[in-house]
């Protein structure tokens, strides 16, 4: 399934030679749907038109060079939104107060900044207070495993990352800044990561390949007393669950006792299995490229050896079709067409299916719902999306809150129920698992979720002042 993207494409249209229905009988031959017509200039014998046309991506050059080939059409200019929505990035830092004279510069620079700075001097903690630390958030990446794309280098990560912290802007009203950094060795990340914390109140750790990711964020966690997050692991494992809780509910089963099987088991796969285990499932089967991972094998990965020594309780062996036999829950963070309809019919009654891999999923939507009780997708454009946007922003807002020390398992397991409880029991059904990210109750039941369980695990360092004395009780 290709992505869409919106063109909008200026030609010059010679009435003698070609129509209007001409062109359009020519977009619609490689896949384009046009959605507007604009007449920038009517002549006697030309008339120019900005045509905005929604194509596949994969189709951008050929509509283009199919237009250019046609007698009588001239491709004036072609523009693509989503490019020019990029022009320049996508993020700026505004001054939060004018400097219009030199009084108020002598407040927010020199000489008055000398004092504040002492202060802080004095009390590193008043950095809190008296600078952006508490609320700004380091969006940290070395481009390694970009969307899905790969490694595909630091610069070219760069327009996600801003996009990243728009979302943390917008949702949540947090500052964040993209760092990505020059660099794939894990001892000089960690260095420079550590190196730039002061400046910051989290860090969110974003597009590092595995198993890499898993040695920095615990080395990261275990050095610094900010929350350290490695968003493509939990991020996905929080609202996997959050899902997956409520599917179980209109299935009517118990995650203690449903068969999961987890495919794809890299930074994603091992932090649901793991979120998973925590919140009580025993029949966990992880499944990658070397087959159902078992106690019995020793792993080069460390993560697998610890994850096979709590799944996979029946000791089973092969790949993907042994593992799925009267399986309940599929979940996919592999790749695409991994899951095969044969297979999906040797599932148990009632089955769920997260077919997360994005942009293409591991089965076609279309393919799986005739054999399918609940199914979600990574894509906004099916129902039952599980998207990592439901989670970072109200984890963080949280944690910055009530200055917490660290993202715990706990606060985790708080998130993925907080994000469940936003869809009320009258509106649970097969197609509605999952609030949208757009659901403004969302980023506030987290957040309060996740502010309750640091203060019960003793993580958080002041509790916010708009929790009321029975909150501060609990």
């Amino acid at each position: 399934m290709s992505i869409a993207t919106t063109m909008i494409i200026r030609l010059e249209i010679r009435k003698s030679v070609a129509s209007f229905g001409d062109v359009a009988s020519r977009i619609a031959e490689v896949g384009g749907d046009i959605v507007a017509i604009d007449v920038i200039r009517a002549g006697k014998d030309v008339t120019t038109r900005d045509i905005t046309v929604n194509v596949p991506d994969a189709a951008n050059g050929e509509i283009v060079g199919v237009l250019s080939d046609m007698p009588g059409i001239k491709v004036i200019n072609v523009s693509d939104r989503t490019f020019l929505a990029h022009l320049g990035g996508k993020i700026e830092v505004t001054p939060k107060m004018p400097i219009k004279n030199r009084e108020d510069l002598s407040q927010v620079y020199t000489p008055g900044v000398a004092r504040v700075s002492m202060a802080i001097h004095e009390d590193p903690n008043k950095a809190y207070s008296l600078t952006m630390k508490r609320n700004t958030v380091a969006v940290v990446t070395d481009g390694t495993a970009v969307l899905g794309l790969g490694d595909i280098g630091p610069e070219a990560a760069m327009p996600v990352m801003e996009g990243k912290a728009m979302l943390f802007k917008q949702l949540a009203d947090i500052d964040a800044f993209p760092l990505c950094l020059n660099t794939k060795d894990p001892d000089e990340i960690v260095k420079i990561v550590k190196a730039v914390a002061p400046g910051f109140g989290g860090i969110n750790l974003e597009d590092i390949s595995s198993p890499r990711c898993f040695d920095i964020e615990r080395r990261l966690e275990e050095e610094l007393d900010i929350p350290v997050f490695h968003d493509d692991q939990h991020g996905t494992a929080v609202v996997a669950l959050a899902g997956l809780l409520n599917a179980l509910k209109v299935v009517d089963k118990d995650i203690g006792t449903a068969r999961i099987v987890v495919v794809g088991i890299g930074a994603a796969g091992v932090s649901i299995c793991n979120l998973l285990l925590a919140a009580g499932a025993r029949n966990i089967y992880a499944v990658d490229r070397e087959g159902i991972l078992s106690a019995k094998i020793e792993y080069s990965n460390a993560e697998w050896n610890r994850l096979a020594q709590h799944t996979n309780p029946e000791g089973i062996t092969g790949g993907l079709p042994e593992a799925i036999r009267g399986a309940d829950v599929f979940i996919g963070v592999a790749g695409a067409g991994i899951l095969s309809v044969d297979l999906l019919k040797n599932m148990a009654d009632d089955n769920i299916v997260f077919a997360m891999a994005n942009p293409t999923p591991e089965i076609e939507p279309d393919l799986a719902e005739p054999h399918v009780r609940v199914l979600a997708t990574g894509r906004s454009d099916y129902p039952n999306q599980i998207n990592n946007v439901l989670c970072f922003p109200g984890i963080f807002r949280g944690a910055l809150d009530c200055r917490a020390r660290s993202v715990n398992l706990d606060m985790k397991l708080a998130a993925a129920k907080a994000i469940a409880s936003v869809v009320q029991p009258d509106e649970l059904n097969e197609h509605y698992i999952i609030p949208s990210i757009f659901n403004d109750k969302v980023v506030e039941h987290v957040r309060s979720a996740v502010i309750k369980a640091a203060i019960a695990t003793d993580t958080a360092r002041r509790i916010p002042p708009d929790f009321s004395a029975e909150a501060k009780e609990e």
